[in-house]
């Protein structure tokens, strides 16, 4: 939850500097509901985190390595939108 608020800031910035949103359905709800739109971001994210801590404890299902992936590829676009802060 920590890298999704992290991520909705940093996106902040770089929109108030003249950046771009590359995701269309975030740029998509962005257009939308504007500033707002990291309520959208943390709601999805929560019911996403929810849904998977109910279903840990499935076998068949490897929830831990689900989210070592997710938070590898969150910590991945963090640190490039770090770089995009940085060098603007």
């Amino acid at each position: 939850m920590g890298l999704n608020i992290f991520d909705s800031l940093y996106t902040m910035m770089i929109l108030d500097n003249g950046g771009e949103e590359v995701n269309p359905i975030v740029g998509s709800v962005i257009e939308y509901y504007g500033d707002k739109f990291w309520i959208w971001k943390f709601l999805t994210t929560s019911f996403c985190l929810v849904m998977l801590c109910l279903h840990s404890q499935f076998r068949r299902l490897k929830a831990f390595y689900i989210t070592i992936a997710i938070g590898f590829i969150y910590i991945m676009v963090l640190l490039y939108q770090i770089r995009l802060i940085l060098w603007q």
